[in-house]
C-alpha cells in the first residue's frame, strides 16, 4: 500500500461514520469510531478495495447484504470496485452500527446522565426524571430508525425528513426495559398519515411486511390517505417479527 493509498482511504473513513485510525495491521488500515463500536479493515487491491467488518452487532452484516449483497464476498467481507463505493459502504455500516441494538442504548444512558447532570438537586424527582428519561429516548429512538432506514420512509420512500415519525410497534410504556424501547427493530420509520394510524392499531404489517387495513376504512378515505392496495415495507429482518406479532395482536382485537 502506498502512501496515497492510505490517505484516500483514511479519509473515505473520516468523511463516513470511521473518523479514528487504528495500529496498523500488514498492509490494512483499520478504522474505527467513537460514536459506535465497529470496526473495518480496508485493503487496496488491483480492481478496489477489500473491507472486513469487525461488527458490534451480529444483525449488521445481514442488513448490509441487502444492500451490497453482489459485493460480497464471504462473511462480513466486502470488495468494491471504486474509492466511491468504498465511501457508500462505510456510510451505511457506521449508520446502521449506531442504529442497531444496543448502541442506541449506550447512546441513550450517556445522553440521559448529561442532561441529568445539569439539573440542579433540588430540581430533581421522580417525575423529573422520568420526563427526561422519555424525551431523550424517543429522540435517540428517531435517530435509530433515521439511520436504520436510510432517512425515508419504510413503506413509501417519502424522505422528507420533518414529515417522518418513528412509530413504536411495541409501545414506550408497554416495552419491559430500554432495550426494548429503543430497539430499531420495534417500529418502523413512517409517513406521519401512516404513524398516526399505525400508533392506534388501525394498521399493521403481516409477517411479510404487507400492510394490513382495519376494515372500518372505507374506500374514500384510504384514497384521501394514500393508502392503497399492495403497499408493504420496503423491507423486513427477521427481529422485526417479534413486536410485529405483539402490534399485530392489537390490531385483530381493535379489528373485532
Amino acid at each position: 500500500m502506498n502512501p496515497l493509498q492510505r490517505a484516500l482511504i483514511e479519509k473515505a473513513g473520516h468523511d463516513n461514520g470511521f473518523e479514528h485510525v487504528l495500529p496498523a495491521v500488514g498492509d490494512a488500515v483499520t478504522l474505527a469510531s467513537a460514536r459506535h463500536r465497529a470496526s473495518a479493515m480496508v485493503v487496496p487491491m488491483a480492481g478496489g478495495f477489500e473491507v472486513r467488518f469487525q461488527p458490534a452487532s451480529p444483525a449488521l452484516v445481514p442488513e448490509l447484504l441487502r444492500s451490497f449483497k453482489l459485493w460480497a464476498v464471504a462473511e462480513g467481507v466486502f470488495r468494491v470496485p471504486t474509492l466511491a463505493d468504498l465511501a457508500t459502504l462505510l456510510r451505511r455500516a457506521a449508520n446502521l452500527s449506531q442504529a442497531l441494538p444496543n448502541q442506541a442504548v449506550r447512546d441513550y444512558h450517556a445522553a440521559v446522565a448529561q442532561v441529568l447532570a445539569d439539573v440542579s438537586a433540588e430540581s430533581r424527582g421522580t417525575e423529573v426524571e422520568r420526563m427526561v428519561r422519555q424525551r431523550v429516548g424517543q429522540d435517540r429512538y428517531r435517530d435509530a430508525l433515521l439511520d436504520y432506514w436510510g432517512g425515508a420512509c419504510a413503506v413509501t420512500g417519502v424522505a422528507v425528513t420533518e414529515a417522518l415519525r418513528a412509530s413504536h410497534a411495541k409501545p414506550w410504556a408497554d416495552c419491559k426495559d430500554d432495550a426494548e424501547r429503543l430497539d430499531a427493530f420495534n417500529g418502523f420509520l413512517l409517513s406521519a398519515n401512516l404513524d398516526a394510524l399505525f400508533d392506534r392499531f388501525l394498521i399493521s404489517f403481516d409477517d411479510t411486511g404487507r400492510l394490513l387495513v382495519s376494515a372500518g376504512f372505507v374506500q374514500n378515505d384510504l384514497d384521501k390517505l394514500g393508502i392503497h392496495q399492495g403497499m408493504a415495507l420496503r423491507w423486513l429482518a427477521s427481529e422485526h417479527q417479534y413486536y410485529l406479532r405483539w402490534h399485530r395482536e392489537r390490531f385483530f382485537l381493535r379489528v373485532l
